[in-house]
């Protein structure tokens, strides 16, 4: 009773929630009633869960940085650059059986190195944009730009290929029948969600973007929580990283590119306020599951790659209008 009592209070808190299921719904009914014999296979929804977990970690990590009111338009920077550094740690410490047989200790080591560069990503933006104030979209769009040359500047241009098979294994394994990547997604989003609803951390990161000047008023050390929201939004970006150089079994600069604008729509779409002090876990989620069908649909039925993209920032800026014209009329 209880649960249902907590649910209801969630829809009627969040009254998004309740569109983005409707709409994901409805995506699922047209798609099925153009393709219904491709779009319904096993192997296209399968395919979806090894896929879904990249773009919903780097929109969730989009949801952390808009929740003070920022953007971080370096996310697929630092994922690529964290699959970078240990394809190249994974490359010195190779056996002469090769890269796929290297032990679980150096693998460990590997998403420790990917981790780190991660959070040391993300402090560097944070630093940039509280110490230095420089405004989120430029110093995250300059920090995207350096991660990216760097790792030109490591691989040469070309892909990284050959990553070991426990690494494959988070990209393209399985448990208890279940994807990997969509398994770690599960328990990564529920952890999220537990600490921006349940902890000081998150409950003070929402106020700061709701009311700065009450914060202030508050206490609260806002550049100490931006410094630390920027931190958790680079080690997502990192375990997207780690996720997508598994499954692709290599790492490249340019890897996800078309992400970036996906995961701005989606965080957007979730609920997610682009000034600020909303924004949950749950929207972001529905909004990655209707996106993730649509793009399958539209895959299915052979629309352009250039299409899609154009479909996208036509659909980005009629969330943004829509959210806006909502917010005046409240």
């Amino acid at each position: 009773m209880k649960r249902q009592m907590d649910f209801r209070s969630l829809l009627n808190r969040d009254n998004n929630i309740v569109q983005l299921i409707a709409m994901t719904i409805l995506i699922f009914v047209v798609m099925t009633a153009l393709s219904p014999d491709k779009f319904l296979r096993y192997y296209n929804f399968e395919s979806i869960t090894y896929i879904f977990p990249e773009l919903g970690l780097l929109s969730i990590a989009m949801m952390i940085a808009m929740l003070t009111g920022g953007i971080d338009l370096s996310v697929i920077g630092i994922a690529n650059l964290s699959g970078i550094f240990a394809g190249v740690m994974f490359k010195k410490f190779a056996t002469d059986a090769g890269v796929a047989d290297t032990g679980f200790g150096i693998v460990l080591l590997g998403a420790v190195i990917a981790l780190g560069t991660g959070l040391v990503a993300g402090a560097l933006n944070g630093l940039l944009i509280t110490r230095l104030k420089i405004t989120p979209i430029l110093a995250t769009l300059g920090t995207g730009q350096i991660f990216t040359g760097l790792a030109i500047v490591m691989t040469g241009g070309p892909a990284i290929v050959g990553f070991p098979n426990a690494w494959a294994f988070i990209g393209n394994g399985k448990i208890l029948g279940l994807a990997t990547p969509f398994v770690l997604f599960i328990v990564l989003a529920c952890l999220i969600a537990f600490i921006l609803r349940r902890t000081t951390f998150g409950i003070n990161l929402m106020l700061i973007g709701t009311n700065p000047k009450a914060a202030l008023f508050a206490g609260l050390k806002r550049e100490k929580m931006v410094l630390m929201s920027y931190m958790l939004t680079g080690v997502m970006a990192s375990i997207a990283g780690i996720i997508l150089s598994g499954r692709t079994n290599a790492a490249k600069s340019d890897y996800g590119t078309s992400y970036l604008l996906q995961a701005v729509l989606i965080a957007v779409l979730g609920g997610t306020n682009p000034a600020g002090g909303r924004g949950t876990v749950l929207g972001v989620s529905i909004a990655v599951t209707a996106l993730m069908l649509l793009s399958s649909g539209f895959q299915i039925l052979r629309f352009s790659n250039h299409l899609i993209d154009f479909i996208w920032g036509v659909f980005l800026l009629l969330v943004i209008a829509i959210n806006a014209y909502k917010n005046r009329t409240r």
